[in-house]
């Protein structure tokens, strides 16, 4: 589990400070924000592998933060454990029912909140995060960054291989050109739309006449990924 990375959400910057150095020491990288608009900036920009939810927000709860994140397709599949110093049992019940995946109570020893975590993100599965990605004989290495076709390299420029990692891993869904800009640009960054259109073509030519059909035009949505031409 080390290098997966864990957003803490909490108003308290000394329970903030507190998880983060904990599981830090064991393995993981830690993000912070103070309230959900802070969060979703991160989970935007960085897309963590897993929120460490607080209940207690001074914007928004806790409660409706995970709501809306399980509600968005793009942040529906993050898991989210919820930290709070509320023991009742309708509290817990609420926040399993929200989507969360658990749910711990303050206090807490960091060696069972890392436990606990690991374990969320066991449950999580999915591909590793560090494994190749192999369609069709196009592989995409995300340790090494290198995408090649049929065993040959496919040179690309960062954005379309981050593109090509985001279409690869969300395959036979249409996205919009904004949400391609929120999921591959990040939330922060001022793109205009039609800059996507640029960086498709541009993937498309690196991927060739073989494999640029993959990446397909919705029409009156955006783009897809699918092996299904």
């Amino acid at each position: 589990m080390s290098g997966r990375t864990i957003l803490i959400v909490d108003d308290e910057e000394p329970i903030r400070e507190m998880v983060s150095v904990a599981l830090e020491m064991a393995g993981y990288n830690c993000l912070e924000a103070a309230d959900a608009k802070q969060a979703h900036a991160q989970v935007i920009d960085h897309k963590p592998d897993l929120i460490l939810l607080d209940w207690m927000l001074p914007d928004i709860s806790g409660i409706e933060f995970a709501r809306r994140l399980k509600r968005n397709e793009l942040t529906s599949e993050i898991p989210i454990v919820m930290l709070t110093a509320k023991g009742e049992e309708d509290h817990k019940i609420q926040g399993l029912e929200t989507g969360a995946d658990d749910y711990i109570v303050k206090p807490f020893s960091p060696r069972e909140l890392a436990a606990r975590l690991k374990a969320v993100l066991r449950r999580a599965g999915g591909q590793d995060a560090q494994s190749p990605i192999i369609i069709k004989g196009l592989e995409l290495d995300p340790v090494s960054h290198r995408v090649s076709i049929n065993g040959n390299p496919a040179e690309m420029g960062p954005t379309e291989y981050r593109l090509l990692q985001f279409f690869l891993t969300h395959q036979e869904r249409a996205y919009t050109r904004g949400q391609l800009l929120d999921q591959v640009w990040g939330g922060n960054v001022y793109v205009e739309e039609r800059t996507v259109d640029v960086h498709i073509r541009r993937l498309r030519k690196a991927l060739g006449s073989d494999y640029e059909g993959f990446v397909q035009t919705v029409r009156g949505t955006g783009y897809r990924f699918s092996v299904k031409v």
